[in-house]
């Protein structure tokens, strides 16, 4: 029997099967060896063949080719990776300039992850009504705005808690199955309820000491969005703190970022690192403010994050 899964417990898995049934399954131990090297072998999107055990428990014996996935290195710094959601048509990074910061690197760091992976990405920009009353913070969010759509990436201003904004986000979920990710307490959650009426996800205050957001959502989900011209869906993931790539090859990462990709034709050598080399027009373009120090700080992160020795090895 085929389905999609739409719900990773960890333990559990949630299929939607064909026949329009929800089936609680398992996967069997010697799954988790095959593949990838993923602290989940098996991700909310996969279509996956299930079957019934010896003791009647549904299992997970297949999964279907993937279209794509998105992966970002597991928490224990080892060399595995977590896979976010698997076959989505785009993905929507929900970031906060302000209570709580979400940082450029991150921002970069998740984009670059998408191109990587030819996943088409949103920024959303929750709360922007927390920043209306502070000339130099809508001044900041014109020009970080600015920024990623000068280099190709749509942005949505929007705020969870008026609604103002949330159409033009609406519009461009449509028929589209969305991944929604971002740090904790950009206010992902609230966003997703005010997109599905009902839904009634978890919510939590930030903490006015360290200006940070609790973990509301502990395992991740896909939602059907009601009311669209075409069938909607929102994959929604726990917040997560940090964006570690994985397994990147040094020569790739500027594919990964537009601008300096396309800057990049320019060096005199093909194998410019845009780090130290002579005739390099990535650090040229820098140079003369055509590429931004944000990204290219965020670049050199993770050229950093794929030197051999950046995590120990495990024994």
């Amino acid at each position: 029997m085929l389905g999609t899964v739409i719900k990773n417990t960890g333990s559990n898995y949630l299929v939607r099967t064909d026949e329009g049934k929800e089936v609680t399954c398992k996967i069997k131990g010697n799954f988790r060896l095959r593949g990838i090297r993923t602290t989940n072998p098996v991700a909310v999107g996969d279509r996956v063949t299930i079957s019934g055990g010896n003791d009647q428990t549904e299992y997970i014996t297949a999964i279907e080719p993937r279209k794509n996935y998105i992966i970002r290195k597991a928490t224990n710094l080892s060399k595995q990776g977590h896979i976010l959601a698997a076959n989505i048509d785009q993905v929507c990074l929900v970031a906060t300039l302000f209570h709580p910061v979400t940082s450029t690197t991150f921002i970069d760091r998740f984009l670059a992850t998408a191109e990587a992976y030819r996943v088409p990405a949103i920024l959303v920009i929750n709360k922007i009504d927390l920043l209306e009353e502070d000339e130099g913070m809508t001044e900041y969010l014109d020009a970080v705005s600015y920024l990623y759509e000068s280099i190709g990436y749509p942005v949505v201003k929007l705020s969870a808690r008026t609604g103002e904004g949330l159409e033009a986000l609406r519009e461009l979920l449509d028929g589209k199955t969305s991944l929604f990710s971002g740090n904790s307490g950009v206010g992902k959650s609230t966003l997703i309820n005010d997109l599905i009426p009902g839904l009634g996800l978890a919510t939590a205050e930030i903490s006015d000491v360290h200006d940070t957001g609790m973990h509301t959502t502990t395992f991740s989900e896909m939602f059907e969005i009601p009311g669209t011209d075409e069938k909607s869906y929102i994959i929604d993931t726990p917040g997560v703190k940090g964006f570690g790539t994985l397994e990147f090859d040094r020569q790739e990462v500027s594919h990964f970022f537009p601008e300096i990709f396309k800057a990049a034709a320019g060096c005199r050598y093909g194998n410019c690192t845009h780090t130290h080399e002579p005739g390099c027009a990535v650090r040229e373009a820098l140079d003369n403010h055509e590429i931004a120090e944000s990204r290219y700080s965020s670049y050199l992160s993770i050229l950093d994050d794929s030197a051999e020795d950046k995590y120990r090895k495990g024994y």
